[in-house]
């Protein structure tokens, strides 16, 4: 389903109840954000903020469901989008035995014709107005996070363009806004727009940047979509609304954007120019990615349509309005990735808690030993996979959308010892676990059933006793609670007859953790323990799926790992992992660690004052309230306390 204009998105979300005009004063300097914050953690509507102090509505949390996504992208379901394409691939790539065969095919080949971008002549409606003197500070860009640098952009799509072969590229890269006339440019040294930018300095010229708003959702999903160098992320956008992208010209570049965006802002990058210092910004880990530099973007023109809204969103600790956007890439690109890359792939999830680079969960079909293996390895190598710290790779018929149910299959099917794989590689930029900026540790899981020839008769068996597992459960808070430094106990796997602890410690020395669990894993009472899983003392380990994402964002499982012999009859192999916060006084770490994210007090008081003219129901408290607790001392970077 294609989409006019942005506009006519928000009606149908407001036809369906899915959507809050709110007219109460909110400041878009962290307000917007501590009430985007508790809504989108209840999946709570859409959010349309009427009364900003600017001359423009601001539009979040739009696409901050399964339901709104499906919504956005014109399906029912967003399985749809990866069956559509499943069969489109089966039609253009099956055998074509005749000419009959082949000519069934001029109908799907001339509908993918007509999903092609187009240049249209004249100037399309995101150029109703042309603003006389461009000043991006009279957009309502938010300040998200009390420590952010500045207000960012947070869903501007930026199109460039290759200096040689004139392939555009679509991405999504935040915006810091410095003053009237200039914001960062904050694309990562994997992203297509930083190898055009390479390839403009190399030939000493200015690089052109058209950056759009708004308009049809699928633009803005489409450039978040990993897509192959090369496939132009307008023709997704297309294929997404059964119809081609109208594009125009730029008033004072040479590139083009979407005649129905809402905002369009103009400029170049100069390759000459030193970078600016950008950042910190509270991102989609829920920490602060730190400072660094990034190249200076200039703006020389900004249009919009008439009555434009400004759409952004914020990232944070999950669940955020991002999460569903992640959701739709696993279930749209799930179809490629199995007809190219990994034919025996039966389904993929990217859990919330691991930030979509943390953590994958593939299911296959097995046939044959070391396959699991494969899987990892060709998964690692495809596009940006690559980045995925954690795999873990299932089969059976276990369920691999309900978290529990694959917990419980890796507990029945993996020995530590044999069935954990450690490599390194390329790892996401904002992964502050690498003891080195974008290159770390991975670890995959085969939690597959195992075949003969993958079985060593001599080890142990994978499956441990529930019964006696429960009954060690006492005993287990008992060893805890001789240690001062454990301040901790989360039991609730194991409860569910899963052999995973989670255990916070106030680490204070080196080597306190891999101490703590040689005292702990001696004691009888852990020896059906097969994972045991060190955490900080400032947090919450009772909620499982924050133990999770803290875990996930704070290890390098090939560094901070130890894996544990079984020094007794009747007992299971173990793995120690060391969740906690690295520093240089006691682990060698040399790099900043980033402080987690959360509302000031102000802001939170500001907001629980306000609350009931929001028209947005019963009150819901501030999740900083919990998480100001678990901050570190220091701003965006952590100090030692």
């Amino acid at each position: 389903m294609a989409f006019k204009n942005l506009q006519e998105f928000v009606k149908l979300l407001e036809d369906a109840g899915e959507l809050v005009r709110i007219k109460e004063y909110v400041n878009p300097e962290l307000e917007i954000t501590e009430i985007a914050d508790r809504v989108s953690k209840q999946y709570g509507p859409a959010l349309l903020f009427e009364n900003t102090g600017y001359d423009f509505p601001v539009l979040i949390n739009s696409m901050g469901t399964e339901k709104r996504m499906a919504m956005a992208l014109g399906v029912e379901k967003l399985d749809d989008l990866g069956e559509q394409i499943e069969s489109l691939f089966k039609t253009l790539t099956g055998p074509k035995h005749s000419m009959f065969d082949k000519l069934k095919m001029l109908p799907q080949l001339g509908e993918i014709a007509s999903w092609m971008p187009k240049s249209i002549s004249g100037r399309g409606a995101c150029q109703e107005v042309v603003m006389q003197n461009p000043d991006v500070t009279k957009l309502p860009v938010l300040k998200c996070w009390p420590e952010d640098g500045g207000p960012f952009i947070t869903l501007p799509v930026i199109q460039t363009r290759d200096p040689h072969t004139g392939i555009r590229n679509v991405g999504l890269y935040r915006m810091q806004v410095f003053n009237e006339k200039m914001t960062g440019m904050h694309w990562h040294r994997h992203k297509v727009s930083a190898r055009h930018f390479n390839e403009y300095k190399k030939l000493g010229l200015r690089m052109p940047v058209a950056v759009s708003i708004g308009g049809d959702p699928a633009y803005t999903y489409s450039a978040t979509a990993p897509l192959p160098d090369g496939v132009d992320e307008f023709m997704l956008a297309g294929f997404i609304r059964k119809k081609r992208v109208e594009l125009v010209k730029c008033l004072t570049i040479d590139l083009e954007v979407p005649a129905d965006a809402d905002f369009v802002i103009e400029g170049y990058v100069d390759p000459t120019e030193d970078f600016i210092l950008e950042g910190p910004f509270g991102d989609h880990t829920g920490y602060y990615s730190l400072a660094d530099f990034y190249p200076r973007f200039h703006v020389t023109a900004i249009t919009h349509r008439k009555n434009p809204l400004y759409l952004t969103t914020i990232v944070g600790i999950p669940p955020q309005e991002d999460a569903w956007i992640g959701k739709a890439t696993e279930r749209i690109f799930l179809a490629p990735i199995k007809m190219t890359a990994v034919q025996e792939i039966v389904d993929m999830v990217l859990p919330v808690e691991g930030v979509f680079h943390n953590l994958v969960i593939v299911k296959i079909k097995k046939d044959y030993p070391g396959q699991a293996l494969k899987v990892m390895n060709a998964m690692w190598g495809a596009g940006q996979m690559m980045f995925t710290k954690m795999m873990i790779v299932v089969d059976g018929d276990v369920n691999i959308h309900d978290n529990a149910a694959v917990a419980k299959h890796i507990s029945s099917h993996v020995n530590v010892a044999r069935d954990i794989f450690f490599s390194q590689g390329p790892s996401d930029v904002l992964d502050h676990s690498c003891s080195r900026m974008a290159f770390g540790g991975k670890m995959g899981i085969d939690a597959t059933a195992k075949l003969e020839e993958e079985i060593d008769p001599s080890a142990l068996a994978d499956k441990v006793n529930v019964d006696a597992l429960l009954s060690s459960l006492p005993a287990i808070t008992s060893a805890v609670k001789q240690h001062d430094e454990l301040k901790d106990l989360n039991l609730s796997l194991l409860s569910l007859g899963i052999p995973v602890v989670f255990v916070s410690i106030h680490k204070n020395r080196k080597g306190h953790v891999n101490e703590m669990a040689t005292t702990l894993l001696n004691d009888p009472a852990f020896s059906l323990v097969k994972v045991l899983i060190f955490l900080e003392d400032n947090m919450d380990i009772s909620d499982v799926a924050d133990a999770v994402w803290r875990f996930a964002n704070n290890v390098d499982p090939r560094r901070d790992h130890t894996m544990v012999k079984a020094s007794r009859a009747n007992e299971v192999d173990h793995v120690v992992f060391d969740g906690t916060r690295k520093t240089k006084a006691f682990d060698g770490f040399d790099r900043d660690w980033p402080n987690i994210l959360a509302s000031d007090e102000k802001t939170v008081k500001r907001i629980d004052e306000i609350w009931g003219k929001l028209g947005l129901g019963d009150f819901i408290p501030s999740p900083s309230v919990k998480y100001s607790k678990q901050l570190y001392a220091g701003g965006a970077v952590a100090v030692d306390q």
